[in-house]
C-alpha cells in the first residue's frame, strides 16, 4: 500500500526504535513541552470539555451527511471556475494530478505539506513522469533532501532528527558550510526555496478544512510556504480526504480553534490561510487555474461502520503527543505514515490488516489518546474493537496465542486440570523466577520481561490458604 513506509516487520521495527536514543529523548522532550501546552492553551480557552464536545458534534454531523456537504462544496468550486475531481482510489488521484501537470506542460513543482499526499505516495507518481517535486515546509524539505526519510510525526515530521545530523545532510546534499545553528539552517533553505517559488510551474497544497458554504479551502500553517505554493503557480491543485469538510465558517472557526491549541499549544498559528477558487479578474494574486482533489482511498468503506468515529480525526496529532507507545517506539516503528493512537487505529482501515495487525496491539490502553482528542475520537476503544475483529472475523491471531488460549481453555474449563495446573505452576516456573518475580521468561513471556517483570506464580494457591485459614478458624 502507499501508505506503507519500510520493508522491516513490526517486531524489527520497534527495536530499532527502543535502540534509537537519540530519538526517543526527542521524542519524549517534544512530547512533555507540546502537552504542556495543550493543556495551558485549553485552560486559557476556558470551558474545554464543552468545545471538545462541539468539536465532536460538527465532525459527527458532517460524516452522517458527508455525501450532502461533498455535493455542496463541489458545486460550490465549480461555480467560481475550479475543477473537482473525486478519486475513489490513491490511483486515481494520482493519475489526475498528472494528467492536469501534463496538459499544463508542468515540470516543476511545489508543495505545502500534505499527509494526504504522503498516504497516496504523490511525489513518486510525479517524479515517474520527470516532475521536479519540491517539499516547501522546512520538516518535509529536510527528511526530501535526506533520501526521502519518511515523516515520523503528523505534526513535526522530522521530530526524529538533530540540529548536527540536519547540518551534516545540508553539507553533504546542499553544500552548506556553516553552523548547526538552527537560523543559519533556516537562512540556507528560505534562499533556496525563493528562487524554486519563482520557478514553479504547479503549485499543490493538501486541506486542513473545506468549506461547503463557499467552496473555500483552509490551511492553517506555521511557516508562509503555503500562502507562496497557493499565490505563485499559475496552476494549484488541492488535495484532501474527502471526510475534512466543515458546512460553514462558524464550525471552521471552532475547529482550528481546537487544532491549533490541541497540536501545537498555540490560540492561533502563524497563518491561516482561505483559498476560495482561481484568481477572479480584479484580483491581483492567486493561481489562472484551481483543482480540487477529494480522495476517498478507503474512507467510505470506514463510514457506517463501528469505526466511522475515527473519520472525526482533524490531524492534530494530540494523541500521538500523549501516548507512552509512541515515546519509546518513535513514528517509524508504526510502518505507516499515520503513527501513533490514530494510526494504529487508521492504518489497518486504509492499509488492511495484513500490514497493519501489529499495530491495535501497540497500545496500554491506557485512553490518555482518547483524553486528549478534541473531537472525541473514542481511540483506546476504537483499538479494542480491532483487536476483537483481528482474532474473531479475520482469523489473524499469532499461532503462539491460539495455542495458549486454547489450552487455557481447557484447563479453566476443567476443575481437575486448573487445580493439576496451579499446582504445578510455581516449580515450573521456578527456573525463571528471581524472589517473587520472572525477569526472562519463555514463551509468550519473553517479549515481556525483556522490558518489565512479570509477577511470579505464588507457591500457595489461594485455595490452599483459604482451606488453612477455615481449619485454623474451627480450631479456635
Amino acid at each position: 500500500m502507499p501508505m506503507k513506509i519500510g520493508t522491516e516487520n513490526f517486531k524489527e521495527r520497534v527495536d530499532s526504535g527502543i535502540q534509537n536514543d537519540f530519538m526517543r529523548a526527542a521524542v519524549s522532550g517534544a512530547q512533555e513541552r507540546l502537552h504542556g501546552r495543550r493543556l495551558a492553551a485549553a485552560e486559557e480557552l476556558g470551558n474545554w470539555e464543552e468545545w471538545r464536545s462541539h468539536g465532536e458534534e460538527i465532525r459527527q454531523h458532517v460524516l452522517e451527511n458527508l455525501d450532502y456537504y461533498l455535493d455542496q462544496l463541489a458545486e460550490n468550486v465549480a461555480k467560481l471556475g475550479g475543477h473537482v475531481f473525486f478519486a475513489e482510489t490513491a490511483e486515481d488521484a494520482n493519475t489526475y494530478i498528472k494528467e492536469v501537470i501534463q496538459k499544463k506542460y508542468g515540470k516543476k513543482v511545489v508543495k505545502s505539506k500534505s499527509m494526504v499526499t504522503e498516504e497516496i505516495n504523490l511525489n513518486a507518481a510525479l517524479e515517474e513522469v520527470g516532475c521536479e517535486v519540491l517539499e516547501t515546509d522546512l520538516g518535509e524539505y529536510i527528511l526530501q533532501i535526506d533520501e526521502h526519510d519518511p515523516p515520523s510525526h503528523i505534526v513535526a515530521p522530522a521530530l526524529h532528527k538533530n540540529k548536527e545530523q540536519i547540518r551534516d545532510v545540508f553539507k553533504e546534499k546542499l553544500g552548506y558550510t556553516k553552523t548547526e545553528n538552527p537560523d543559519e539552517l533556516t537562512a540556507h533553505v528560505r534562499e533556496i526555496l525563493r528562487e524554486k517559488f519563482l520557478q514553479a510551474d504547479i503549485g499543490i497544497t493538501g486541506c486542513n478544512f473545506a468549506v461547503a458554504e463557499t467552496g473555500s479551502i483552509s490551511l492553517v500553517t506555521n511557516e508562509g510556504n503555503a500562502d507562496l505554493v497557493t499565490s505563485l503557480p499559475k496552476t494549484q491543485i488541492t488535495v484532501m480526504g474527502m471526510e475534512r469538510v466543515v458546512p460553514t465558517y462558524e464550525e471552521l472557526e471552532v475547529l482550528v480553534s481546537l487544532l491549533t491549541r490541541s497540536a501545537v499549544g498555540q490560540r492561533l498559528t502563524s497563518y491561516i490561510t482561505v483559498l476560495t477558487g482561481p484568481k477572479q479578474v480584479h484580483e491581483v494574486d492567486g493561481p489562472e487555474e484551481f483543482h480540487l482533489v477529494i480522495v476517498d482511498n478507503g474512507r467510505s468503506k470506514i463510514l457506517g461502520t463501528e469505526f466511522q468515529s475515527v473519520l472525526q480525526c482533524i490531524r492534530c496529532a494530540a494523541c500521538v503527543n500523549v501516548c507512552p507507545v509512541y515515546r519509546h517506539v518513535g513514528g517509524h516503528a508504526y510502518g505507516s505514515i499515520y503513527s501513533g493512537p490514530i494510526g494504529a487505529v487508521l492504518s489497518p482501515l486504509l492499509g488492511g490488516y495484513e500490514d497493519y495487525k501489529e499495530l491495535p496491539y501497540a497500545s496500554s490502553l491506557c485512553a490518555a489518546c482518547t483524553d486528549a482528542c478534541p473531537v472525541k475520537i473514542p481511540l483506546h476503544e476504537l483499538l479494542l474493537r480491532h483487536r476483537q475483529v483481528i482474532v474473531e472475523k479475520e482469523g489473524k491471531a499469532p499461532i503462539s496465542e491460539k495455542l495458549a488460549m486454547k489450552a487455557f481453555g481447557l484447563g479453566a474449563a476443567s476443575p481437575m486440570l486448573y487445580k493439576f495446573g496451579s499446582k504445578i505452576a510455581p516449580s515450573a516456573m521456578s527456573p525463571f523466577t528471581t524472589g517473587t518475580s520472572i525477569s526472562k521468561g519463555p514463551g509468550p513471556l519473553k517479549a515481556w520481561t525483556e522490558s518489565r517483570e512479570f509477577p511470579a506464580p505464588n507457591k500457595e494457591r489461594f485455595r490452599d490458604w483459604f482451606k488453612s485459614r477455615d481449619k485454623e478458624g474451627e480450631k479456635s
